[in-house]
């Protein structure tokens, strides 16, 4: 592995999984829990733009980054959709839940995909776009409002995080379907080659 900045920053990302874990799990406040989510999450844009204005792209890279961030969101969704306070405090408990579902079904969905693709030289099919890109940003910021609503003095600020998280699952839907029609033709020339 090259230890390049941006690898470097990605790896402290996945290192900083288990510490917003540990804090959330031992009630520190959720200003400082969604500060260190917040800075992990800046690490994922530091990293990339580093990445191309350095020249410092690697294979490992490209592996790592989109797996560090698809772990950072599911722990954390993960955690706040098991918390029975968080839970019973939104407007919609079983909308929150399923969207939760949804978002960490299609992150497993597209990297398998992804794989795939790449295994047929195709991955370019499937490469990131600009709805991918608003999707996580959206996610990351519902995320962070909802790490920080516990210590709010208002519960706006867990409104504004769930009507977040449910635009995030729209986005998560939507560019799931535009990734399943790139590789669509793909898929289906696999499957004719599979029945012959």
């Amino acid at each position: 592995m090259p230890w390049t900045t941006p690898n470097l920053l990605t790896l402290l990302r996945v290192a900083l999984i288990p510490v917003i874990g540990a804090l959330y799990l031992l009630d520190f406040s959720g200003y400082i829990v969604a500060i260190v989510f917040l800075l992990a999450g800046l690490t994922d844009w530091l990293d990339g733009y580093l990445a191309r204005h350095l020249n410092e792209t690697s294979p490992f890279g490209a592996f790592l980054d989109p797996v560090a961030d698809k772990l950072m969101v599911s722990v954390v969704l993960v955690l706040l959709a098991a918390d029975a306070t968080l839970v019973s405090s939104v407007i919609s408990p079983a909308l929150f839940t399923v969207v939760t579902a949804i978002i960490i079904g299609r992150e497993i969905t597209i990297s398998a995909l992804r794989e795939w693709m790449a295994e047929l030289g195709r991955r370019g099919v499937v490469r990131v776009g600009w709805i991918g890109k608003v999707k996580t940003t959206v996610q990351f910021i519902a995320i962070t409002v909802l790490l920080g609503a516990e210590s709010a003095p208002h519960p706006v600020f867990l409104v504004i995080g769930e009507g977040l998280l449910y635009a995030a699952g729209a986005l998560t839907l939507w560019s799931m379907l535009i990734y399943l029609r790139g590789a669509w033709p793909t898929l289906a020339e696999q499957a004719k080659r599979t029945e012959t």
